[in-house]
């Protein structure tokens, strides 16, 4: 995703040959198959490998990530969400972790052609995780608030993040940080005109009036950005669960892998903690209730303040905001790209209205005071 300052990157096209030769050149490695993967404006390919070309002990499955040409130019933001992920992943999450090339280095700057011009993109091979995206798995109480407690033990670890270049990560112009939700009113033409666009305009105007007099009073952290039911793998706990039986695989499925750490910033707890609630609600049966699950698991771990508890409700509807504007936005630049950058929209709008329809009140009752469901 684009910082305010470039919100039109300019996102990859390779070939899955160019694909294939960055790996053999980069990595030394032998690719056996490529096969593209989803990504927002970034490009990904799965990676598998046949035969091991240097004398290191690989696994044989990789992600290849390609970044957007306007988010390579920060060589160190991406060192230090790297960084970041490498220290999870040393802490016993299960986060990817870079593969070194031939000459030891966790990314690559390579200027590769793709068709028009000639562009700079910064490349990582990245270890393949187990699972499926919780997005292509029925999404019960029991996987939700496995998903809060482990954004809040992961939030609650990268506060003993330590690196030369972690000041990277404050990103104050950064367009998906909740804090820059204003920076959205030049691209609500993308919305149209009518209640849609009036209801993001109101949503906007509180958060400048309710939420940023008391940012003063949220505990800062760094967050992962992007806790969303596409970047979050899941797996049976028992491998020889019934995955024919969608309520014994709801009660059974663990996470198992921590993905995509390129909207990473420093924030606030409750800032991540909303922005997982707004995409979770979206593959849930009960989108409403499902924010009462991530809550529990999260203040199992992390009890959030009654003045971060007052502020959830707005921050997710403001997430819901930079989702569905930037959606319709970037879907206007790539058209190609059109059904993915739309996803979040097509069950988005309707959670949207429900939230602002139910109001504040009548949603807290749910997610705070209804009896939240207990880990067993």
């Amino acid at each position: 995703m684009s910082s305010s300052e470039k919100p039109a990157v300019i996102k990859p096209s390779l070939t899955e040959a160019q694909a294939v030769e960055l790996v053999e050149r980069l990595y030394g490695l032998k690719v056996s198959s490529v096969q593209p993967m989803p990504g927002y404006d970034d490009q990904n390919f799965h990676i598998l490998v046949s035969e091991n070309q240097v004398t290191r002990d690989h696994s044989q499955s990789y992600t290849l990530k390609v970044m957007n040409a306007g988010e390579s130019e920060d060589a160190d933001l991406i060192e230090a969400q790297t960084r970041a992920m490498m220290f999870l992943s040393a802490k016993g999450f299960p986060s990817p972790i870079p593969i070194p090339t031939i000459d030891g280095k966790i990314m690559s700057l390579e200027t590769i052609d793709c068709g028009v011009q000639s562009k700079a993109h910064m490349i990582r091979l990245l270890t393949y995780l187990p699972g499926l995206p919780l997005s292509e798995m029925p999404i019960g109480p029991q996987i939700l608030y496995k998903v809060g407690q482990t954004l809040a033990r992961m939030n609650e670890v990268l506060a003993e993040f330590q690196h030369p270049l972690r000041k990277s990560l404050k990103r104050p112009d950064f367009l998906w940080k909740l804090s820059n939700i204003h920076l959205l009113n030049k691209y609500l033409y993308a919305v149209g005109e009518g209640r849609d666009r009036q209801i993001i305009e109101q949503i906007i105007q509180q958060f400048q009036e309710e939420i940023i007099p008391n940012l003063c009073k949220f505990r800062q952290s760094l967050n992962h950005g992007d806790f969303s039911h596409t970047n979050i793998l899941v797996q049976p706990v028992h491998p020889s669960a019934n995955h024919s039986n969608p309520t014994e695989l709801q009660q059974d499925l663990d996470v198992s892998g921590l993905l995509d750490f390129s909207d990473m910033n420093y924030g606030y707890y409750v800032f991540d903690v909303a922005i997982s609630i707004m995409y979770l609600m979206l593959g849930s049966n009960d989108p409403i209730g499902a924010g009462r699950h991530v809550l529990s698991g999260f203040e199992s771990v992390i009890p959030l303040l009654p003045e971060e508890q007052d502020a959830i409700f707005l921050l997710v509807l403001c997430r819901f905001c930079q989702s569905l504007v930037m959606g319709r936005y970037n879907a206007l630049l790539y058209p190609e790209n059109a059904e993915y950058l739309l996803s979040t929209g097509r069950a988005g709008w309707k959670c949207l209205h429900q939230l602002w329809s139910l109001g504040k009140e009548a949603v807290g009752k749910i997610w705070f005071e209804a009896g939240k469901f207990q880990s067993t």
